[in-house]
């Protein structure tokens, strides 16, 4: 049973990535059947961009952005973990759910008076987005692991760092990469909205499409981000399973 479930997820990933390569590299290829939906005289593909460069450019925002979270929500959670630090986690706390307090397009227009337009109010925001599931997932990761666990690891004359490195994060790095998962994928979706501000992203076929009435860009772009979102879900569920591995062995 687990390896046909495996055997699935290879082919809904082949399936997937193919799909993906396609609209993304020849996206004339859906021209008809994208036709349909646009209007007479609009054409059915998106064509004042190169879709390549939007989906780097989209890839590149959600990187950026979840990268610095992952590093300053990993950081933090694993101080308001520590003794030193307890006192600190309903503050930290309140930080993290911060930034999913407001709507994006509320916090993208609190941050343009800020950075101006362009791709920094859209980092800022997905940045902001993207802090609570990994920190939330840190706290639980490290809290999860067993007392005796560690006071083993502090019998054998381990160091508080050393059984951090050892000890604590790898047992708590699929719950981590959960969190990252979730956070990454909020991200892509979020990113979309960056377009009303000047950061380019596939964020722009959709815009354009609502603009001009066609219903053929509007799906080509919602399509283009539903896959990609599936994509890195699937290479993060992959890395989720291999961490867990180690843990249940």
């Amino acid at each position: 049973m687990a390896q046909r479930r495996g055997l699935l997820r290879i082919v809904a990933a082949g399936i997937a990535v193919a799909l993906f390569s396609i609209m993304v590299l020849v996206p004339r290829a859906f021209e008809r059947p994208l036709a349909a939906l646009a209007k007479f005289g609009q054409p059915a593909i998106y064509d004042r961009d190169s879709i390549l460069a939007l989906t780097l450019s989209h890839i590149g925002l959600v990187i950026a952005a979840s990268l610095a979270a992952l590093v300053i929500a990993l950081a933090i959670g694993i101080f308001v973990t520590r003794p030193a630090g307890a006192q600190y986690l309903p503050l930290a706390r309140a930080v993290a759910n911060l930034g999913q307090t407001f709507p994006p397009i509320a916090m993208l227009a609190v941050a343009v008076p800020l950075t101006g337009f362009g791709a920094r109010p859209t980092l800022v925001a997905l940045f902001a987005y993207g802090l609570l599931p990994i920190f939330e997932n840190t706290i639980a990761g490290l809290k999860g692991v067993s007392p005796q666990v560690v006071e083993a690891a502090r019998g054998m004359g381990m160091t508080g760092r050393r059984i951090l490195r050892e000890i604590e994060l790898p047992l708590a790095l699929p719950v981590i990469i959960a969190g990252f998962r979730v956070s990454i994928i909020v991200s892509i979706g979020t990113a979309t909205i960056g377009s009303t501000v000047g950061a380019r992203g596939l964020g722009e076929i959709i815009i354009a499409g609502l603009q001009a009435d066609n219903l053929a860009y509007v799906l080509q772009g919602g399509v283009l981000v539903a896959m990609l979102a599936i994509l890195v879900d699937l290479g993060l569920g992959f890395l989720e399973r291999r961490a867990r591995q180690p843990r249940s062995a």
